[in-house]
């Protein structure tokens, strides 16, 4: 079936090209018979604008840059079904851009996004750092930035405050006397890393004690399981915390092929919840965040961002819910 394009609109109704793009963008210069005229084809015809090419008229694309990390697509799958939704609510598109560590060039990725002329772009990355959001912002592109608490004037964030959650878990444990508190590395999300190390340091030195149970995973070492394979030969914990469902498993594993049985001998903990963590045997006590609902509000941001809305919160904390399962004893 033949496309339906503006050229037949116009000849349709009688008028010229201009015209209709003028009715379809919503100006006032065309009078009300011309405009029903045009309006009656565009029904006749099931005529449907373009959007990009509509955008370029009025200066706006209605596309919104989404910036993801390949590596977390499994985390991030949540984020983008509560971002879409919310965009096919006020029409707009999104643009996805995947960042590959060691493969892709941020820097060309925010060259990408300029060229593309999206109205705005939401970030989920750690590793987008403050010069390349300026670099953005140059251009007058508002941004809503996915799990880091940052802001400026024409960057927001929503995010679930994770050094809280680390502080409060962490400092449940010491009052129970459980000092020998560890946390793994992830070395796909720093942010996270500097988080869980504050919350954590946080809670030591509220008890007059420090801190020291990071463990950094060596870059000889491809996997966390790798490292903790040989770690755990040696070392023993009252709690062990990862980032990501695959450590906590990897933690779990590890424990068990050396005789360390959990939770009986040690808690396991993950910080982010996913549905794999309930799979698991024994199921991984996690953190629930809402990750529909972050991508949800960021794209309301965005909306507010792009209608000159001043009333509301440029850093807006979403809450976390901690769910207890079998890879702890409470």
């Amino acid at each position: 079936m033949k496309r339906v394009t503006i050229y037949d609109v116009a000849k349709e109704s009688g008028v010229s090209l201009a015209t209709v793009s003028r009715v379809i963008n919503g100006s006032d210069v065309v009078k009300g018979p011309t405009r029903e005229k045009v309006q009656a084809a565009i029904d006749k015809l099931g005529y449907k604008p373009n959007a990009i090419a509509q955008g370029l008229a009025l200066q706006k694309t209605t596309t919104i840059g989404l910036v993801v990390p390949e590596a977390s697509f499994t985390y991030t799958g949540q984020i983008i079904n509560g971002l879409i939704d919310v965009a096919k609510i006020y029409n707009y598109n999104i643009m996805l851009h995947t960042i590959t560590e060691g493969i892709t060039d941020i820097n060309d990725v925010i060259e990408d996004i300029i060229k593309s002329r999206v109205d705005g772009v939401i970030i989920y990355n750690d590793k987008l750092l403050i010069q390349e959001m300026n670099e953005l912002s140059r251009y007058n592109i508002p941004i809503v930035v996915i799990g880091n608490r940052i802001s400026a004037d024409n960057i927001c964030c929503v995010f679930v405050d994770i050094e809280k959650a680390i502080y409060e878990l962490t400092l449940k444990y010491l009052e129970e006397g459980k000092t020998n508190i560890a946390i793994i590395e992830d070395r796909k999300n720093n942010y996270s890393n500097q988080q869980m190390i504050r919350g954590a340091s946080a809670a030591y030195e509220k008890k007059g004690l420090k801190f020291e149970g990071y463990l950094t995973i060596p870059s000889d070492s491809r996997t966390s399981y790798a490292f903790l394979s040989d770690w755990m030969k040696n070392h023993r914990y009252d709690v062990m915390i990862g980032n990501r469902d695959s450590q906590a498993m990897a933690i779990i594993n590890t424990a068990r092929e050396n005789g360390i049985r959990v939770p009986e001998d040690m808690d396991v903990v993950c910080v982010i919840d996913t549905k794999y963590n309930s799979m698991m045997r024994p199921q991984i006590t996690s953190f629930s965040i809402p990750s529909y609902d972050l991508g949800a509000v960021s794209m309301r941001v965005m909306t507010k961002m792009l209608q000159n809305d001043t009333n509301f919160d440029h850093q807006i904390e979403l809450s976390y819910l901690f769910t207890p399962r079998q890879s702890t004893k409470n």
